[in-house]
């Protein structure tokens, strides 16, 4: 036994030529364990089920060959733990018995069922983003939408799609720069800066084609382990004036030579904003930009209008089904908070460009703080209180029961009353929007459900398109 040197046996065995256990030593790392009791014990009865047939090839070949080196047998200890013992066992002398040399072996074993565990996920991972590399690319080359992706150090094309080469002949290798004028150029960059400084920027408008036709740019930046890069969405810009001066059932008056709509619209001192179906500015004259103190057009386009309302959620969703529902809206009541938070009370004037379901939408946005602020201690037109007549009739026939009826019921079935007026008199302004009428209310819309329920208005009104709930 002077030549075979062991290094630590977690497990000693000293066995007779039959399998017997004659004597048994643990290791100081093991758990404590009654291992005597193994003495006198079959090495086969020790092991644990399914691993018996292993431990009688193991004293087969050692008896025969003198030797049987690293095979795994599961160890089943007194107490009744199983641990993953790889056990060397070679034969002493003729009749000396056997000598089996056990290396405790749970460690190894966890590390390479965490070993695998980490290959099936990273094979899973693996899938997951070659699934979603086909989902990008499908929709990359299907969209609509020019779409680009620039390389960030020099602005060259790396990926146009099937609509970048169709509508602009822009293919990946060029420089993107270059199609533009040299101001647009600068007015990129200085987007693509902010971009890049903080995560988003509001578009701009470029020209680009032979026909120099107007486009609006969007970006952001992606990034990777490899290098960074700008993805650009461009839509072209509509020319929704002309399209905006009659509905889609009559045909649109040809624009008389010599008329400059686009000078006059600039020139105009009202607010004046085209937007689409989803709010999203297309178009905005000067007096827009003084009125929410912005700069320039590119900074307000692609941007939602509701963003400068003081109630967007509200006052944009009553506006959008206004118009969907009637085709136009008139002296609708609002108040606009520009960049350096001052508030202005204003008048908005819209029509669409279609009897149903227009895309674009016109707006005429008029500063009316100073009729306000002279008319706010006028007292209530009769066009004002007349809306509030039924309520009063009401309010007035609940006298009747006074005497028959206690005061705390008397008030609050008032309470109940006045409650179910105005939650009529806002779904009817927010044309059954239930997300527009639980602002309009200062309520959350689950309550607005419960009284709804409660007062028997679920069917009052049907809720309209682009209502939240």
């Amino acid at each position: 036994m002077s030549g075979i040197a062991v290094s630590q046996p977690d497990v000693t065995l000293l066995l007779d030529l039959d399998g017997v256990i004659r004597r048994a030593t643990l290791a100081d790392g093991l758990p404590a364990e009654a291992e005597q009791r193994w003495i006198g014990m079959p090495w086969v009865d020790t092991v644990a089920e399914g691993a018996s047939e292993k431990v009688e090839r193991i004293l087969k070949d050692a008896r025969t060959l003198g030797v049987c080196a690293y095979r795994m047998v599961n160890q089943r200890f007194p107490n009744g733990l199983e641990l993953p013992v790889e056990y060397s066992t070679i034969r002493l002398g003729e009749d000396e018995g056997l000598l089996a040399i056990g290396k405790n072996q749970q460690t190894v074993t966890e590390l390479q069922s965490r070993l695998l565990a980490a290959q099936q996920a990273r094979e899973q991972d693996y899938w997951k983003l070659r699934d979603v590399e086909t989902r990008y690319r499908l929709l990359f080359e299907t969209s609509n939408e020019v779409v680009l992706v620039l390389r960030s150090e020099g602005l060259r094309i790396v990926e146009a799609n099937l609509a970048a080469l169709r509508a602009l002949s822009l293919a990946p290798g060029q420089d993107f720069v270059p199609e533009l004028i040299p101001t647009e150029q600068e007015l990129l960059r200085a987007m693509l800066s902010r971009v890049r400084q903080q995560g988003r920027a509001p578009g701009i408008v470029v020209h680009l084609g032979g026909d120099r036709a107007a486009w609006t740019v969007r970006g952001s930046l992606l990034s990777n382990d490899q290098q960074e890069v700008y993805l650009l969405q461009l839509s072209p810009m509509v020319t929704p004036v002309a399209s905006l001066n009659a509905p889609q059932s009559r045909p649109a008056r040809a624009e008389r030579p010599g008329v400059p709509v686009e000078d006059l619209l600039d020139r105009v001192p009202d607010s004046f904003v085209v937007i689409d179906q989803n709010g999203v500015i297309l178009r905005a004259n000067p007096a827009f930009l003084d009125l929410v103190q912005m700069s320039s057009e590119g900074s307000v386009l692609g941007e939602k209008l509701s963003r400068w309302f003081a109630r967007p959620g509200a006052d944009m969703a009553v506006l959008l089904a206004t118009v969907r529902r009637h085709r136009y809206v008139r002296l609708f009541a609002t108040t606009v908070q520009g960049e350096l938070s001052t508030e202005v009370e204003v008048e908005i004037s819209a029509a669409g460009n279609a009897e149903t379901q227009p895309r674009y939408i016109g707006l005429l946005i008029r500063d009316v703080s100073r009729r306000v602020k002279q008319n706010a201690a006028s007292p209530p037109s009769p066009a004002i209180l007349k809306g509030g007549n039924t309520l009063l009739a009401a309010l007035g026939a609940m006298a009747d029961d006074l005497g028959q009826t206690s005061l705390p019921t008397l008030i609050k079935e008032t309470v109940s009353l006045v409650e179910k007026h105005f939650i009529e008199a806002a779904l009817e302004r927010s044309d059954g929007n239930r997300t527009a009428t639980a602002e309009l209310l200062g309520l959350s819309r689950q309550s607005l459900y419960l009284k709804l329920n409660r007062y028997g208005l679920d069917g009052a009104h049907q809720a309209v398109p682009g209502d939240e709930s």
